[in-house]
C-alpha cells in the first residue's frame, strides 16, 4: 500500500539489520518482498542493502536478493 507508515519501513530495515547468521538472506528476501508489496521497494532498496551489508552480506549478494524479490 503506497504511503505506508514510516514505522513500517523502519521495521523492515530493522528486521534485516538484526538478522542472525544463517537467516540473513532469507530475512532480506522476506523484507524486500514486503517492501515491494507495499509499494516501497524502490524507496527502500538502498536502506535494505545497507542493513544487509551490516549483517555481513556483500553488497552484490544483497542487491541480487532484492532484485529477486522485485521480480517475484
Amino acid at each position: 500500500m503506497p504511503g505506508a507508515p514510516p514505522q513500517s519501513a523502519a521495521a523492515l530495515v530493522r528486521f534485516v539489520r538484526t538478522s542472525p547468521d544463517g537467516q540473513r538472506n532469507a530475512r532480506l528476501f522476506w523484507a524486500a518482498c514486503r517492501a515491494y508489496e507495499s509499494g516501497l521497494g524502490r524507496e527502500l532498496t538502498e536502506r535494505l542493502t545497507e542493513a544487509a551489508c551490516h549483517t555481513g552480506l556483500s553488497e552484490q549478494e544483497a542487491r541480487a536478493t532484492i532484485a529477486s524479490a522485485a521480480h517475484r
